[in-house]
Protein backbone atom coordinates (compact mmCIF):
# COMPACT_ATOMS: atom_id res chain seq x y z
CA UNK A 1 0.00 0.00 0.00
CA UNK A 2 1.24 3.46 -0.88
CA UNK A 3 1.96 6.01 1.84
CA UNK A 4 0.70 8.78 -0.44
CA UNK A 5 -2.83 7.39 -0.86
CA UNK A 6 -5.56 10.02 -0.74
CA UNK A 7 -9.12 9.80 0.53
CA UNK A 8 -11.83 11.48 -1.55
CA UNK A 9 -15.17 11.82 0.28
CA UNK A 10 -18.12 11.89 -2.14
CA UNK A 11 -21.17 14.06 -1.55
CA UNK A 12 -24.45 14.80 -3.28
CA UNK A 13 -26.00 18.27 -3.30
CA UNK A 14 -29.48 19.29 -4.48
CA UNK A 15 -27.88 22.42 -6.00
CA UNK A 16 -24.36 21.26 -6.79
CA UNK A 17 -23.37 24.52 -8.52
CA UNK A 18 -24.32 26.53 -5.41
CA UNK A 19 -22.45 24.03 -3.22
CA UNK A 20 -19.29 24.42 -5.29
CA UNK A 21 -19.48 28.22 -5.03
CA UNK A 22 -20.03 28.02 -1.26
CA UNK A 23 -17.21 25.51 -0.67
CA UNK A 24 -14.79 27.70 -2.61
CA UNK A 25 -15.81 30.87 -0.77
CA UNK A 26 -16.22 29.46 2.74
CA UNK A 27 -13.44 26.89 2.93
CA UNK A 28 -11.02 27.66 0.11
CA UNK A 29 -11.64 24.59 -2.05
CA UNK A 30 -10.64 24.91 -5.72
CA UNK A 31 -12.88 23.32 -8.35
CA UNK A 32 -10.63 21.43 -10.76
CA UNK A 33 -13.35 19.63 -12.73
CA UNK A 34 -17.08 20.22 -13.17
CA UNK A 35 -18.91 18.01 -15.66
CA UNK A 36 -22.58 18.10 -16.57
CA UNK A 37 -25.16 20.09 -18.45
CA UNK A 38 -27.41 22.85 -17.20
CA UNK A 39 -28.25 22.57 -13.50
CA UNK A 40 -27.03 18.96 -13.25
CA UNK A 41 -23.48 18.28 -12.13
CA UNK A 42 -22.64 14.70 -13.02
CA UNK A 43 -19.18 14.87 -11.45
CA UNK A 44 -17.11 17.59 -9.81
CA UNK A 45 -13.73 17.51 -8.14
CA UNK A 46 -12.68 20.12 -5.61
CA UNK A 47 -9.13 20.19 -4.27
CA UNK A 48 -8.34 21.05 -0.67
CA UNK A 49 -5.20 23.23 -0.94
CA UNK A 50 -3.27 21.40 1.84
CA UNK A 51 -3.93 18.08 0.06
CA UNK A 52 -6.66 15.73 -1.08
CA UNK A 53 -10.11 16.76 -2.09
CA UNK A 54 -13.76 15.86 -2.45
CA UNK A 55 -16.01 14.76 -5.27
CA UNK A 56 -19.62 15.85 -5.55
CA UNK A 57 -22.56 15.90 -7.88
CA UNK A 58 -26.28 16.36 -8.28
CA UNK A 59 -28.84 13.69 -7.39
CA UNK A 60 -29.43 11.55 -10.48
CA UNK A 61 -31.56 8.45 -11.04
CA UNK A 62 -28.65 6.76 -12.85
CA UNK A 63 -26.25 7.18 -9.90
CA UNK A 64 -25.47 3.67 -8.63
CA UNK A 65 -24.20 5.00 -5.28
CA UNK A 66 -27.46 6.75 -4.37
CA UNK A 67 -25.86 9.07 -1.79
CA UNK A 68 -28.61 11.21 -0.18
CA UNK A 69 -28.28 14.93 -0.88
CA UNK A 70 -27.14 17.16 1.97
CA UNK A 71 -25.87 14.40 4.24
CA UNK A 72 -22.36 13.70 5.46
CA UNK A 73 -19.64 14.82 7.79
CA UNK A 74 -16.14 15.57 6.56
CA UNK A 75 -13.10 16.38 8.75
CA UNK A 76 -10.22 18.36 7.26
CA UNK A 77 -6.88 19.27 8.77
CA UNK A 78 -5.87 22.92 8.76
CA UNK A 79 -2.99 24.81 10.32
CA UNK A 80 -5.07 28.02 10.32
CA UNK A 81 -8.33 27.17 12.11
CA UNK A 82 -8.98 30.71 13.37
CA UNK A 83 -8.83 32.29 9.92
CA UNK A 84 -10.84 29.45 8.38
CA UNK A 85 -13.51 29.76 11.08
CA UNK A 86 -13.89 33.49 10.37
CA UNK A 87 -14.06 32.82 6.63
CA UNK A 88 -16.69 30.07 7.03
CA UNK A 89 -18.90 32.21 9.29
CA UNK A 90 -18.61 35.19 6.94
CA UNK A 91 -19.74 32.98 4.04
CA UNK A 92 -22.87 31.90 5.93
CA UNK A 93 -21.94 28.53 7.43
CA UNK A 94 -24.04 27.56 10.47
CA UNK A 95 -21.83 27.11 13.53
CA UNK A 96 -22.37 23.76 15.28
CA UNK A 97 -19.27 23.80 17.49
CA UNK A 98 -17.46 27.06 18.14
CA UNK A 99 -13.74 27.35 17.59
CA UNK A 100 -12.04 25.79 20.60
CA UNK A 101 -9.02 23.94 21.92
CA UNK A 102 -9.50 20.24 22.64
CA UNK A 103 -7.88 18.28 25.47
CA UNK A 104 -6.10 16.08 22.89
CA UNK A 105 -4.26 19.06 21.44
CA UNK A 106 -6.39 20.06 18.47
CA UNK A 107 -7.87 23.47 17.79
CA UNK A 108 -10.92 23.45 15.57
CA UNK A 109 -14.62 23.89 14.90
CA UNK A 110 -17.64 22.37 13.14
CA UNK A 111 -20.12 24.03 10.80
CA UNK A 112 -23.00 23.03 8.55
CA UNK A 113 -23.08 24.22 4.95
CA UNK A 114 -26.30 25.73 3.51
CA UNK A 115 -27.40 22.36 2.09
CA UNK A 116 -26.85 20.31 5.26
CA UNK A 117 -23.39 18.72 5.09
CA UNK A 118 -21.33 19.03 8.28
CA UNK A 119 -17.71 20.18 8.00
CA UNK A 120 -15.23 19.89 10.87
CA UNK A 121 -11.82 21.50 10.73
CA UNK A 122 -8.97 21.18 13.17
CA UNK A 123 -5.25 21.01 13.65
CA UNK A 124 -5.38 17.32 14.62
CA UNK A 125 -3.80 15.26 11.83
CA UNK A 126 -3.85 11.85 13.47
CA UNK A 127 -1.29 9.87 15.40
Amino acid sequence: MSDNAMVWPCLTYTDAHAAIAFLEEAFGFKATAVHGAGPTVEHAELRWPPGGGIMLGSPRPDNAHDIPAGQGLVYLVTDQPDALFARAVAAGATVLRELRDENYGSRGFSVRDPQGVIWSFGTYSGE
